[in-house]
């Protein structure tokens, strides 16, 4: 029975090195994959799905206007879809991405972020956690040891950035995973300091 997977984790817990991998090994066993990735992750090439380790494939970019249901029928048949970044797609794309794992018994794995810089869930994200069949945290660690839940979105100084758009494209540079302790101390601390300068 095909199911719809949403496999989320925070930035660097290998989210696209595991959705590459899980591509392989369905390859291996001779079954065909569809791997689509939103239009608005240019990071690494418009349609280039790539883990910071170095593995790296071409996927099919679907843009917000798309009906995923129509570019998977253009598409030839395939056995299975993977969805890397699955958390920029609109809430109606992963609608249609459920219809497809029900209408044509073709398991669908999403891999992405729950969360923003902001903790608020992105809509695709919250989406996948209403409908996934199966949901799974891929986990990661903070600098302290605990586990990591929170994008922390950081400027060039290493300061966390807590207003802006909700989607930034970064990679290391942009974004540090941390627990959510070790995130609100640190703002904290920013705050503390900014108060005794002005004064």
């Amino acid at each position: 029975m095909a199911k719809l997977y949403f496999k989320y984790g925070a930035m660097g817990s290998s989210k696209s090195a595991q959705a590459l991998i899980t591509q392989f090994n369905y390859e291996e066993l001779g079954m065909s994959v569809w791997l689509i990735k939103p239009s608005i992750d240019t990071r690494d090439g418009a349609d280039i799905v790539q883990s910071r380790i170095g593995l790296k494939r071409s996927a099919e970019v679907i843009t917000p206007e798309q009906n995923i249901i129509e570019a998977y029928a253009k598409a030839g048949r395939h056995d299975v879809i993977i969805a890397d970044e699955a958390q920029f797609f609109t809430p109606e794309q992963i609608d249609q991405l459920r219809q497809l794992v029900d209408d044509e018994d073709l398991p669908v794995l999403c891999f992405g972020l729950r969360t923003d810089f902001l903790t608020h869930f992105f809509p695709g994200a919250r989406r996948l956690m209403e409908l996934a069949d199966s949901i799974t945290e891929i986990k990661t660690v903070c600098a302290c040891g605990r586990k990591a839940t929170v994008n922390a979105r950081i400027d060039a100084t290493g300061h966390i950035i807590t207003h802006g758009d909700q989607v930034f494209l970064g990679g290391n540079d942009s974004y540090v995973a941390m627990c959510h302790k070790c995130w609100v101390s640190k703002i904290k601390a920013q705050e503390r300091r900014s108060a005794t300068t002005e004064n």
